[in-house]
């Protein structure tokens, strides 16, 4: 019984969806950069920012979480708990020393040093992401679409959990917020730091594992649904204090259910075990064999594409540089830098996430120009609908290209589109556009992280991908810099140092009444009315049409590619 005992341990410590559901315990703390739009109307009042100086923060916020050049450098020559370690050390630092100040513990710091603290604290999402990520690819390499999907998916809930704990504390001090941002992230990662690691995935490969993969997607469509209802219920009925608190535990709840599919498996008897492993010992993988079952015949895999990328790894440096390489094979990211794809994926995905991500660094500013006073609202909607949109956009992307064998960009269009659609309805402003906007952005730029770190790994390959995510990565700051740092904070300057001359009569009799009308806040200017958002958001509409042209390019130059590599296999 003991040893028994023991060996079912030793088997649940090793399993791979143990992996997987610590690393989304991991992911779920790991989007703090999200957050900004509910702190940063505090970070304006506090420190007297103009919305120029409150974007220098974002583009630094974005910055930090989204430049991972050290960490995707690293990731090849530490272990993933190494990774996790520093992740938490730089969450601490940044968001620690961000929260004294607002908290008003330590005096304010320069504009280019508050930028470096809040560069530093986000920066530790790129060490999460980076071992959460290349850890489950190599334990799931069959199943890359959905597993990126729901990675990248409890990513953007980070949001929610935490200003879900944040109403629980029934406060409106928002530095608190800002010292959970600083403590959570960090204690989640330093527990499952020895949980995640590769355990041998691809010998762990089972026909259960579709079942698994439905229980996972179950499980956040519940999240989702939840989640909406909840933040829906608690701004419109104002439950008690003590419904709050039971609405947080089932939170937890969903959360932590995922647990149940290792120990499932786990417990599985030594013959169904016997008789998987057997299964193991056929020519097709899990996947394979269940394509088999339910199309009438197998489907190609990737393995097929690695092992002969690896057989070309190992051809002497002579012959390898006179050899041409072709998509869906192994490059290095110098190989990857002179392909035109490669360019087209970037400068596609710069357009439509970085727009994206502009809006929701926006929200606080754009919920109060008309007239919304509670910004959380929209943050914790815009982090649901974010979460639903990583996630769908992986389970029907892997459609797409298992089903048809057609490129996933074509998904990425799709989502671009309605990033566009959101766009113009934020300069319409027409009454509920907000609430249908959000949805329509948080969809469509979760999406963006689901379908492109995958497809990159199958044009460019795995080998490489670390260094490869962190560099696509770069668009989103790049594009939150040219959207919200040029365009968006300088129209919206303009329009509210045009509204407060327009009050100057006003202010000039009665300071105090000028004050009390909502132009000046914390001393720095306020923007009121849709004008405020209006040009902004019409660019960017415009933009994102382009990028899903450049989308729909991409799949045009992939189609073959594709095809081959997701072929029928004629037996």
């Amino acid at each position: 019984m003991g040893k028994l005992l023991a060996e079912r341990l030793r088997a649940f410590s090793r399993s791979r969806w143990l992996v997987l559901v610590a690393a989304v315990w991991v992911q779920s703390m790991a989007g703090v950069g999200y957050l900004f739009g509910a702190i940063s109307p505090a970070l304006k009042a506090a420190l007297g920012y103009n919305q120029r100086q409150l974007a220098a923060l974002a583009v630094a916020k974005n910055l930090g979480g989204y430049v991972g050049v050290v960490a995707g450098t690293l990731s090849a020559a530490l272990p993933a708990w190494a990774m996790l370690l520093m992740g938490a050390a730089q969450n601490l630092l940044g968001y620690g020393w961000l929260w004294l100040i607002v908290d008003g513990r330590a005096p304010a710091l320069p504009i280019s040093m508050m930028c470096v603290l809040i560069f530093v604290g986000t920066n530790s999402a790129t060490y999460f992401n980076t071992a959460s990520l290349v850890t489950c690819i190599q334990n799931f390499p069959t199943s890359r679409g959905p597993m990126v999907g729901i990675l990248k998916g409890f990513l953007g809930l980070t949001s929610a959990i935490l200003t879900q704990i944040y109403a629980v504390m029934h406060t409106t001090d928002e530095a608190k917020l800002v010292l959970m941002v600083a403590v959570g992230p960090a204690l989640v990662a330093i527990a499952m730091m020895f949980v995640v690691r590769p355990v041998g995935g691809h010998n762990q490969a089972r026909p259960s594992d579709k079942k698994s993969f439905v229980f996972v997607y179950t499980i956040c469509l519940l999240l989702a649904s939840y989640l909406a209802v909840v933040k829906l219920a608690q701004d419109f009925l104002r439950p008690s204090d003590s419904v709050v608190i039971l609405l947080t535990v089932i939170l937890f709840v969903l959360l932590i259910s995922p647990i149940a599919i290792p120990v499932a498996l786990t417990m599985t008897s030594k013959s169904e075990l016997s008789m998987e492993d057997a299964l193991l010992s056929e020519p097709l993988t899990a996947e394979s064999s269940i394509s088999q079952e339910e199309g009438g015949h197998p489907q190609s895999t990737f393995t097929e594409v690695e092992e002969k990328s690896k057989g070309i790894d190992s051809l002497p440096q002579s012959e390898r540089g006179n050899r041409r390489l072709h998509l869906g094979e192994n490059f290095t990211m110098m190989q990857a830098l002179v392909k035109a794809d490669f360019w087209l994926i970037w400068t596609s995905f710069l357009l439509g996430s970085g727009s994206g991500l502009t809006v929701m660094d926006n929200l606080g500013q754009m919920s109060q120009a008309v007239g919304f006073r509670d910004v959380h609202i929209f943050v914790s909607l815009a982090s649901i609908w974010n979460f639903l949109g990583r996630v769908g956009g992986g389970y029907f992307s892997e459609i797409i290209v298992r089903e048809y064998g057609y490129p996933r960009h074509i998904a990425l269009a799709i989502a671009q589109i309605l990033i566009a659609a959101a766009h113009f309805l934020f300069a319409m402003a027409w009454p509920g556009t907000m609430h249908i906007g959000t949805f329509l952005v948080g969809l469509g730029y979760g999406a963006h992280w689901a379908i492109v770190p995958a497809a990159v790994s199958e044009l460019f390959g795995a080998k490489h991908f670390g260094a490869m995510y962190n560099f696509l990565a770069l668009a989103n700051p790049t594009g939150s810099l040219i959207f919200s740092g040029l365009i968006t904070s300088t129209l919206y300057d303009y329009e509210a140092e045009k509204q407060a001359r327009q009050h100057q009569v006003t202010a000039l009799l009665s300071p105090r009444l000028f004050q009390s009308t909502g132009f000046l806040t914390g001393g720095s200017l306020k923007c009121e009315g849709a004008v405020c958002f209006f040009v902004s958001s019409l660019i960017m509409s415009g933009l994102c049409i382009v990028g899903a042209g450049l989308s729909l390019i991409v799949v045009h130059r992939t189609r073959r590619v594709y095809a081959d590599l997701y072929r029928p296999v004629r037996t």
